[in-house]
């Protein structure tokens, strides 16, 4: 199971070092450094006495949200527990023979497939080409699989596909019967997400299945929320093949009261367009460290160079209560790859602060 090993687990750190959960910070784990909406702060106060009643099993204010919102039909969304519960019904309702990973790549894709007894079939990006994806030479190996799973951007290395491409690679595997899952779960980060978003695909490729998780955004990964866009057959079937009630009171709530929160995007996409750089120029300066660029709110950084292995820098880092994102177990990814999170600016500076004296111990 270490394989599936995400960041962002503030208890087993507490636990192994008898810390509290307050003591850290956590830049292992990719959500908005603004915290929860003031605005869902308290709108989950005022409901709190809605959790007497069952959820709307339809969740039907929520999908109006999301349908106003991204300008998607209403028919082709279906509400989740959070995005990852989405692609082990679909996985699930499919029931795919061979799925393609583009790798390094979200560990959930393996694991839901594999949880739907599929086999998998890596497609390794290249280091030396930045991580960059290959559309022409994925769209090769369609004959051989049933799903390609695509994160746009990609986590952990934040590339970003254009949807021009990723058009191109729908009309491919449509022709080969292949349903292409593209995750946009960081795409509410850019300012502008028209070059990316399949959104507007959806009504031309039925084999399209997009994925939007609202918890990174919004701050909220502790209740669990996101969504699924698809052709209204599959949507359907997705219906059928969940919980009826996979999505509760308060996070319905949750969702409908932060969509509507424009004001929040503004301050987050502003805060994020001012650290990005900053952040990343910090990073780069420090001996011994390749950082990628970032798209959105992580840095993949390689530190090879640096002569110590990702596993003993993370341990180190959390000595001083500083938790970063040990890639050791993504697959093409080596053993001297991490990822930190972009929080905000004094938090940026300790983080610099502690991994150059980490690094020079």
């Amino acid at each position: 199971m270490q394989h599936f090993e995400h960041g962002g687990n503030l208890y087993a750190a507490a636990r192994q070092t008898g810390a509290n959960l307050s003591e850290y910070l956590d830049f292992s784990a990719n959500i908005n450094p603004l915290g929860i909406p003031t605005s869902v702060r308290q709108a989950l106060a005022m409901s709190l006495d809605s959790i007497i009643h069952y959820p709307d099993t339809e969740a039907a204010m929520f999908k109006q949200a999301v349908s106003q919102h991204y300008r998607v039909p209403v028919e082709t969304i279906t509400a989740g527990n959070g995005a990852v519960e989405l692609l082990y019904v679909l996985c699930h309702v499919i029931k795919p023979r061979r799925v393609l990973i583009p790798a390094p790549a979200f560990s959930e894709y393996e694991r839901a497939a594999r949880a739907a007894r599929a086999e998998i079939e890596y497609f390794f990006l290249q280091s030396e080409a930045g991580f960059a994806v290959a559309i022409e030479e994925i769209i090769s190996a369609l004959p051989t699989v049933d799903m390609v799973f695509l994160g746009n951007p990609n986590n952990p290395t934040g590339v970003l596909v254009e949807n021009r491409q990723i058009e191109t690679l729908l009309a491919a595997a449509k022709e080969c019967n292949v349903t292409v899952v593209v995750d946009e779960s960081f795409l509410d980060f850019l300012p502008e997400d028209s070059m990316y978003t399949c959104r507007p695909l959806l009504r031309k490729y039925p084999n399209l299945f997009i994925l939007h998780s609202l918890t990174k955004f919004y701050a909220m990964p502790g209740l669990r929320l996101g969504f699924a866009l698809t052709n209204p057959d599959l949507t359907g079937l997705l219906h059928l093949g969940k919980d009826p009630w996979n999505v509760n009171c308060l996070a319905q709530i949750a969702g409908v009261t932060a969509l509507n929160d424009s004001d929040y995007r503004q301050q987050s996409r502003r805060l994020l367009a001012d650290e990005i750089n900053l952040f990343y120029q910090g990073l780069a300066d420090i001996p011994g460290l390749k950082v990628y660029p970032p798209t959105v709110n992580f840095i993949l950084i390689d530190i090879t160079g640096a002569g110590m292995m990702a596993t003993n820098l993370r341990k180190a880092m959390m000595e001083n209560k500083v938790l970063i994102r040990d890639c050791s177990n993504y697959p093409g990814l080596s053993p001297f790859f991490i990822r930190v999170a972009i929080k905000q600016p004094k938090q940026n500076r300790l983080l610099l602060k502690v991994l150059r004296q980490a690094l020079t111990k």
